[in-house]
């Protein structure tokens, strides 16, 4: 038996919201939330799927009538805990390249007034060839455009009739972005400038910041024993975490027309999303990218692994709470409580996460995730033990052969690809080359790569030696006592703060 609404009971919400995206992300994230708001009683709507590429699942999901089950796996206070949720909060599914004027039509209905994507990282971008002509515009700012002229149109600029557009894909200040094209486009293509301004005054484009691991669709066993023990089919089956955040930056106000967070969602409206990005990009992304070389030096594979691996565990724990929280300026509670979710995270049992698909572009993640924790310390002519000790864990990661696909790298036997930019890779792998065991010049010349690090880092010495101690220990005596030793050194300075 295949899921669908004949055999389904379901309940009829208005159409409130049209999604541009249909992918796995959206569906274990924004429509999920959407359903248990419905459920909740605190809002009353349904969801039109746009597919804003040719080819997609738009077909599949009409064919079960917009519904499929959420699987949500992960831990809590250390045990495990499956929740499964039927989503019925998708009423149909539109192919922008087949029905682009049922797309528009939407922007006609004076009840459908909040825009949901999620085209990826690469979707909200400039396409000058772009025009209200085509059918569509061939990017997604270009088809929200043409949407919004033609609302713009039906009801003849009434400030009222402005979207409320909640874009999800993964780039700073998203909304802000969206809607500047969005402007661009309709200068470019000669609106009148009574358009323009009711874009910019009737809408709000919020800035977003979205956390939750969606891992789609499970194994072909997998999901066949999913389906069994549900009883029926279900060929959108979406399997996620249990953890979720989104944060939403917009006008005081604006959440009485998206109520979401009155249905025990983490979801929070906020005037400034800055502080919440950076204790995503500090705490979050900062103990990956400080962890994943040594714990892969160190013979774990999966992030799970070095979770529940005694030395490293502490480790990461002990770089979040000593030496990356202090540097974030935010409410410690929130911070601790947010801290303690990622480690648990972490060790989620339904969650294989590879610590060699973490490493990809290690050295940018490591300026952007791991510097502005770091940078700090410096300023006060200090040297943190374990972020010192990250440090000189990207740095021996990065110690290896240049192939084509990549710089093969080995460590005792352990043998790894690194994924980079061909020019990161090149410039690491002659300094390298030229420095070979001496690793306080190596240590030297890698700090001193402005176009690496946005600064030159070797102007600080004592970081340099910490680094170069660490490089020649990992070396020698290996990674875990380097690592013990660095813990004990941070220990140190805890109790001497």
């Amino acid at each position: 038996m295949q899921l669908n609404r004949s055999n389904c009971a379901t309940i009829s919400h208005p159409e409130r919201v049209i999604q541009f995206g249909e992918g796995n992300f959206l569906r274990g994230f924004v429509d999920w939330m959407i359903e248990c708001a419905n459920q909740k009683g605190v809002f009353d709507g349904s969801v039109v799927v746009v597919q804003p590429i040719p080819q997609g699942t738009v077909p599949l999901l009409n064919q079960q009538d917009g519904l499929y089950t959420l699987v949500s796996r992960g831990l809590v206070a250390g045990e495990p805990v499956v929740q499964q949720t039927v989503v019925t909060a998708i009423s149909r599914g539109l192919n922008a390249y087949e029905d682009w004027e049922k797309v528009l039509a939407c922007a006609e209905d004076p009840n459908i007034d909040i825009l949901v994507s999620n085209t990826t990282e690469a979707g909200i971008v400039y396409q000058p060839t772009d025009t209200l002509e085509q059918n569509p515009p061939m990017s997604f700012p270009g088809k929200v455009c043409a949407y919004l002229y033609r609302r713009y149109t039906k009801f003849n600029g009434d400030p009222s009739k402005g979207m409320l557009i909640l874009p999800c894909e993964l780039i700073e200040a998203n909304g802000d972005t969206l809607r500047k094209i969005v402007i661009k486009l309709a200068q470019q293509w000669q609106l009148e400038p009574g358009f323009v301004e009711w874009v910019r005054n009737a809408n709000i484009f919020c800035n977003t910041l979205v956390d939750r691991i969606v891992t789609g669709y499970p194994g072909k066993e997998e999901a066949a024993r999913l389906c069994a023990n549900l009883g029926y089919t279900d060929e959108l089956l979406v399997t996620s975490e249990l953890f979720h955040l989104w944060v939403i930056e917009a006008p005081t106000g604006t959440s009485t027309r998206f109520p979401l967070h009155l249905a025990d969602l983490q979801v929070k409206w906020v005037t400034d999303i800055k502080p919440y990005r950076t204790r995503k990009v500090r705490i979050l992304n900062g103990a990956h990218t400080t962890t994943y070389a040594l714990a892969y030096l160190a013979g774990c594979d999966y992030v799970r692994e070095a979770a529940e691996d005694p030395m490293i565990s502490e480790y990461m724990r002990s770089i979040i709470f000593r030496e990356i929280i202090p540097t974030v300026n935010m409410d410690p509670k929130e911070l601790a409580d947010f801290a303690n979710q990622v480690i648990e995270r972490f060790r989620n049992p339904y969650i294989q996460h590879r610590w060699l698909d973490i490493a990809l572009n290690g050295v940018a993640k490591f300026k952007t995730r791991v510097l502005p924790s770091l940078i700090p310390y410096l300023e006060r002519n200090l040297v943190p033990p374990l972020l010192s000790l990250a440090f000189a864990g990207l740095i021996r990661f990065y110690r290896g052969c240049l192939t084509d696909q990549g710089l093969a790298g080995s460590y005792r036997g352990r043998e790894y690809l690194v994924r980079d930019d061909r020019t990161v890779l090149e410039l690491l792998n002659r300094i390298w080359d030229a420095a070979g065991d001496d690793y306080a010049t190596a240590v030297k010349q890698v700090l001193a790569q402005e176009q690496l690090w946005g600064t030159d880092l070797s102007q600080y010495p004592a970081l340099l030696k910490q680094i170069a101690d660490y490089l020649s220990s990992i070396d020698t005596k290996g990674i875990r006592p380097t690592m013990q030793d660095a813990l004990e050194g941070s220990r140190r300075s805890v109790d001497h703060a």
